[in-house]
């Protein structure tokens, strides 16, 4: 019995120690909202997803949060497992006060290139917010041609909670989309590897040839 009541008063004592390292993680992870909460009532994190694949869009996302929301295990989308993207963006989409999403297509990346086609992308998302941002937290870029003040992180995926919101609601979008993608187009085998070059897909692109969603300006090198 003894032995038992340790074992639990250790696992709720690790338990509790995890929580509070969680809730220092994400405080920090606020240090640039907190910077504008006094003076701006909408802060937006942008970030996209897709930008180095070879096939399928790039897509963007825009959330803005309620001031001083925490929502554990919130963290840049590359850091954070698929099933746990998954558990999280409908907690993100239901307390986010708004998220807007861009989606730009292959044709598109390769008629302007794949940095255009990403602000585009952004652009498209911010016009897709239920309320007009005061200010753009952006992950290292600023975004040609919107008219709001904007503050590029670099690595702002991992530093700021907003921009991390962001990058899991692109991801999980864009995830989604090429699973979609890879039962149209199940040769290609877009629901594991998401249009990015692994060995496989470029073998595949080899053997059949691009499909409509291959960014022709990624794949010359291989057909």
């Amino acid at each position: 019995m003894t032995k038992e009541k340790i074992t639990k008063e250790e696992r709720e004592r690790r338990r509790a120690e995890k929580e509070r390292l969680e809730r220092e993680r994400l405080e920090a992870m606020r240090s640039y909202e907190r910077q504008y909460e006094e003076s701006c009532a909408y802060i937006c994190g942008i970030d996209e997803a897709g930008r180095g694949p070879l096939a399928g869009p790039v897509v963007a996302a825009a959330v803005i949060l309620p001031a001083g929301l925490l929502i554990p295990y919130v963290n840049d989308s590359k850091k954070v497992t698929e099933k746990r993207r998954e558990a999280l963006y409908p907690e993100i989409m239901e307390k986010a006060l708004s998220v807007g999403v861009g989606v730009v297509p292959a044709a598109r990346i390769d008629e302007i290139n794949i940095l255009q086609a990403t602000y585009e992308a952004m652009r498209q998302a911010i016009s897709q917010l239920s309320v007009r941002p005061d200010v753009l937290l952006n992950d290292a870029v600023r975004i040609p041609n919107a008219d709001i003040p904007q503050v590029p992180i670099v690595k702002g995926d991992a530093k700021s909670i907003s921009i991390a919101c962001a990058s899991i609601i692109a991801k999980v979008t864009r995830d989604r989309m090429m699973k979609d993608y890879g039962v149209l187009y199940p040769e290609y085998g877009f629901a594991g590897h998401k249009g990015y070059g692994t060995a496989a897909h470029i073998e595949a692109i080899r053997q059949y040839g691009p499909c409509p969603i291959h960014r022709r300006t990624f794949i010359e090198k291989f057909v």
